[in-house]
């Protein structure tokens, strides 16, 4: 049963950036006011996540280059997982690396087989700065280590080497949302 508001509910739908836009690859700003501004980019994140059928979403990904994401995604025993954190720091990635298959809103219709632990742990603040700690497991534990490279500037092509990454990087070039650089 869920109590208060669906997360998004008040939120709008926000362009999606996509590879190519230089705010991906730079890290992001660290969340100092706890006002109005953020609830209502924790709202639109959600929003935009949700529109876009995703499981996370970081603020970069919306042109903001503040320390905040949120997501609504399963582990791997089907138990579904909601919220966000701001100002997000990895304090464990551990257990089994696993190769899985991963995508981004900002790579639409892409995906790339991308090693990931499958234990993570990430401490941060809720919208109101009070002090949160995710524990992730499975593809939980992949989306929480994917929402937080994006706040440090990276993607999960960044991750891949070899003839993974060629692959990847020959799709990008043809995808129909590639950017004319």
């Amino acid at each position: 049963m869920r109590h208060g508001p669906i997360p998004g509910a008040r939120g709008r739908v926000r362009p999606l950036t996509l590879l190519g836009d230089p705010m991906l690859h730079r890290p992001c700003q660290e969340v100092t006011d706890f006002g109005p501004e953020l609830a209502a980019l924790v709202e639109d994140l959600f929003a935009t996540m949700y529109a876009a059928r995703g499981v996370g979403l970081a603020a970069n990904q919306v042109g903001e280059p503040q320390r905040v994401f949120v997501y609504d995604c399963p582990d791997d025993d089907d138990v579904r997982h909601i919220g966000h954190v701001v100002n997000p720091r990895l304090v464990e990635a551990d257990g089994v690396a696993v190769r899985g298959p991963e995508g981004c809103l900002s790579l639409p219709g892409l995906e790339a087989g991308t090693e990931r632990y499958d234990h993570a742990v990430v401490e941060g603040r809720t919208v109101a700065g009070e002090p949160v700690t995710v524990h992730g497991t499975g593809f939980f534990a992949r989306c929480l280590q994917h929402e937080t490279d994006h706040l440090e500037g990276r993607v999960y092509a960044d991750r891949l080497t070899g003839l993974r990454r060629r692959r990847l990087m020959r799709q990008i070039g043809r995808a129909p949302w590639r950017r004319a650089d």
